[in-house]
């Protein structure tokens, strides 16, 4: 563990528009310097992609991006930031990847020359390495595709450079479904870990390289699953809370080798990253039921520095297409909160208690994100001897806050989730936190034949 102690120790500090460690980006936005910018995210609708002719593609995106802009001209915008998430096809085939950044970027110079709207573009190439089964986290021939666009498309005007990794997935699914809390730490504090340190070194190695922005990593694989889960009833609240809380750690090795954020949006993990590392940070919550249903509307936006829509397909509606839909909401939300940062912070602190107490009251899941509890569990956090200990203190921190709210009536209790607590208390409680111990205690209740431990170094 590199960080030792906190960036933000108080609540009171943990707000959004602001973080301790600001990002300045080339066309001049400044992350988490005063203001909250919109992060629009987007996908084509449902069509081929021809890997011989991506013309179409590249239509649909110059479209996207030129109404969407436009757009957010019309609505006096500050600035913006576009991700382009790309599709198995354009990290597979590297220059159309590369292809879109330069289509995406010359709107965005475009723009900022004639109306100095600042915008900028957030590349995340897509982990090919899951579409391999077991996963070869090393040693993978889709690795390089990946690293090729990350290079060549940062140099194409792909100014942050993030991946939604999936290190450790090939255990956490089972174990999500199984609600297994042993074997998914060990998917995130021992195989996530150890595959972050080894991603991420190369990414900020390209991002120092290019001159471009290592931005963040998002567990919305692990994290997000876990939620969704919740959401259709497969899986306790709690399991999903202490899934939520077990993803932080895996995310911040990003920033101990060097990523300066924003994070990523679709994990949640960002509170508590800037809590501990001072980095600007990405959320969703509201704006984003375009691509998921959350518990999370109103808290996720308690601190946050950019505010994204997660994802929407290129289709039309009523008032127009769907990402200049999305452009529209989140300026908007962000307006409101840029509007508080000039009252001040008692305004802030005003707005940022509405977003709060308007969702913590009934979900663990959004009562772990209120800025109380992500400072006290990242306090544990940081006191941690490794990432195993770490992850085990958080949760246990997470869990401790948990069932005292429900005595006190702050948190809406499910009778049905009672007796989770005591059984994740348990559980967490006997993980050893000497790696070695934990890992020869998890292997003979997991399917070994899905993952191979060479590949993480084991």
């Amino acid at each position: 563990m590199k960080f030792k102690k906190l960036a933000i120790n108080n609540p009171e500090d943990l707000y959004f528009g602001t973080a301790p460690n600001p990002v300045k980006t080339p066309r001049g936005l400044i992350i988490g310097g005063g203001n909250i910018y919109p992060e629009l995210n987007f996908t084509l609708p449902a069509m081929s992609i021809d890997k011989n002719d991506y013309s179409a593609v590249i239509k649909q995106y110059r479209e996207i991006v030129t109404d969407a802009l436009k757009h957010a001209v019309h609505l006096y915008s500050d600035g913006v930031v576009l991700e382009l998430e790309t599709l198995i096809e354009m990290t597979q085939i590297p220059q159309m990847g590369i292809d879109i950044v330069k289509t995406m970027n010359e709107i965005c110079e475009e723009n900022f020359i004639k109306h100095g709207l600042k915008s900028e573009i957030r590349l995340t190439p897509n982990d090919l390495r899951e579409f391999e089964r077991p996963p070869k986290q090393r040693t993978s021939k889709y690795l390089e595709p990946m690293m090729e666009l990350f290079e060549k498309g940062a140099l194409a005007g792909g100014n942050l450079l993030s991946i939604e990794s999936t290190g450790g997935k090939e255990i956490s699914d089972d174990a999500l479904m199984m609600c297994d809390i042993k074997q998914f730490i060990f998917s995130q504090a021992v195989l996530g870990a150890r595959d972050m340190n080894m991603l991420w070194e190369k990414i900020v190695a390209i991002a120092n390289k290019t001159g471009t922005i290592a931005g963040g990593d998002t567990a919305c694989g692990f994290g997000n699953t876990a939620m969704v889960l919740a959401e259709k009833k497969y899986i306790p609240k709690v399991f999903a809370a202490m899934a939520r809380i077990a993803t932080v750690v895996r995310t911040l090795v990003a920033v101990e080798q060097g990523a300066k954020g924003p994070d990523k949006d679709c994990g949640y993990e960002g509170p508590f990253l800037k809590a501990i590392s001072g980095i600007p940070i990405s959320m969703e919550g509201k704006s984003s039921a375009c691509a998921h249903f959350s518990p999370l509307g109103n808290v996720a936006a308690a601190c946050a520095d950019l505010w994204s829509n997660e994802s929407v397909q290129n289709i039309k509606l009523l008032a127009g297409m769907a990402p200049t839909v999305s452009m529209e909401q989140l300026q908007y939300d962000t307006r409101l909160m840029n509007q508080a940062v000039k009252g001040g912070k008692q305004e802030i602190l005003q707005l940022q208690k509405l977003f709060v107490n308007s969702d913590i009251y009934f979900d663990p899941q959004a009562f772990i994100l209120s800025p109380k509890s992500v400072i006290e569990i990242s306090k544990e956090i940081v006191a941690g001897e490794n990432y195993i200990d770490a992850t085990k203190r958080g949760c246990l921190k997470g869990l401790s806050l948990i069932e005292d709210a429900f005595k006190d009536g702050t948190l809406l209790q499910d009778e049905k989730e009672d007796s989770w607590i005591e059984m994740l208390k348990d559980d967490i409680g006997s993980i050893s936190v000497n790696e070695s111990d934990f890992v020869e205690s998890v292997l003979p209740t997991i399917d070994q034949s899905k993952v191979i431990l060479s590949e993480y170094g084991l």
